[in-house]
């Protein structure tokens, strides 16, 4: 197919054979999963995935590409066309697995990414795993460690739903065109019971929000009118920190004390 990247859409087509063999290797698809590719593209993994698994549902805003995907894998493959960002995920499980989970993979627009990934983390009940390719950058920060500069917003709240492993770095020259950033893949596996159970979610995300909208000032600052000292001297936090300081637990302790009062 003779297509030309769409800017809008955030296209970058992976063409190396390499990547796209670790890439499903990693991923191991197995007969009967029900397997769900965001973003195919011009098929670089559709086509592996489909040999291992016979069956693929994929997710494509792009209506040339999912001419061309129709064409060329039939009834192996059904293809949605419409935006991820809106698409309902647990209604898709529920009709193509009831009572099961999806394994989602692709390789994300990287302009959507950070979107994408807090609207995916909204089913990680109906998710088995996911691996995704994505700009490096936003998986450096998807693993941080706290107390580091990569830790922030995207640590805390995709890492209280998911445990994730950086899987392989893939250089621009694995794309057409090549992007001007490195690329990764992550693992990303939802907890089986939740880490920490957290009482209020929203006020959860808009703690972590207004805790890291000033990284380099401190915890009484940047929350200064939501949390006092006396809550921050009884779940036994310093208020001087800064908030990349604080592991995940202590956010979601902050947001359930805030919860019960």
């Amino acid at each position: 197919m003779s297509h030309i990247p769409r800017k809008r859409f955030g296209q970058n087509f992976l063409q190396d054979q390499g990547v796209i063999g670790a890439i499903v290797s990693a991923v191991s698809p197995q007969p009967g999963d029900v397997l769900v590719e965001i973003g195919p593209g011009l098929a670089a993994l559709t086509g592996p995935l489909l040999a291992q698994t016979g069956r693929l549902h994929a997710v494509e805003i792009d209506r040339d590409i999912v001419a061309h995907l129709a064409t060329r894998f039939g009834d192996e493959l059904t293809v949605h066309n419409v935006d991820a960002m809106k698409f309902d995920f647990g209604q898709l499980a529920d009709d193509i697995a009831p009572g099961g989970q999806l394994r989602l993979v692709g390789n994300l627009p990287y302009n959507i990414s950070t979107p994408l990934l807090f609207h995916l983390a909204n089913f990680a009940d109906r998710i088995a795993d996911m691996h995704f390719m994505l700009q490096k950058e936003v998986v450096d920060r998807m693993v941080a460690e706290p107390s580091t500069t990569d830790y922030g917003r995207l640590s805390v709240m995709l890492q209280l739903r998911f445990h994730m492993e950086r899987v392989l770095d893939v250089p621009p020259e694995s794309f057409y065109p090549p992007p001007k950033v490195d690329s990764s893949v992550v693992r990303m596996v939802p907890w089986p019971t939740p880490r920490y159970p957290v009482l209020d979610l929203p006020l959860l995300e808009d703690l972590v929000v207004k805790a890291f909208g000033q990284r380099r000032k401190t915890l009484r600052n940047n929350l200064k009118g939501i949390v006092d000292d006396a809550l921050f001297a009884e779940l036994g936090i310093d208020p001087g920190l800064r908030p990349e300081n604080l592991e995940v637990a202590q956010f979601v302790a902050i947001a359930n004390a805030l919860a019960r009062r």
